[in-house]
């Protein structure tokens, strides 16, 4: 299995490879990237449909300065990534 980046995950009984920029470098990869985008965008726009107050129609899912003030506001939610630093640090 090949990963793009440079660490690893834990996987058991599997084969992995981490190769750096490897979506630039493996067609595979970059097809994979390309499909989890889409699969992403699509899911960000139905989270967008039951949670208009965090602007996720508008910032894609990404940190802006309003989505910021919006998790401030109304708290997060289970599809929050709990890892994000500014969520970490409201938690």
């Amino acid at each position: 299995m090949l990963i793009d980046g440079n660490k690893l995950p834990t996987i058991k009984n599997y084969n992995l490879k981490y190769i750096i920029k490897g979506d630039q470098k493996i067609s595979s990869i970059s097809a994979a990237s390309i499909i989890a985008k889409v699969s992403r965008d699509k899911f960000i726009t139905k989270l967008s449909e039951e949670f208009t107050q965090y602007g996720w129609d508008t910032n894609s899912g990404y940190g802006t300065k309003e989505h910021l003030k919006a998790i401030k506001k109304f708290g997060i939610t289970k599809y929050h990534r709990k890892t994000f630093s500014p969520i970490c640090d409201l938690l």
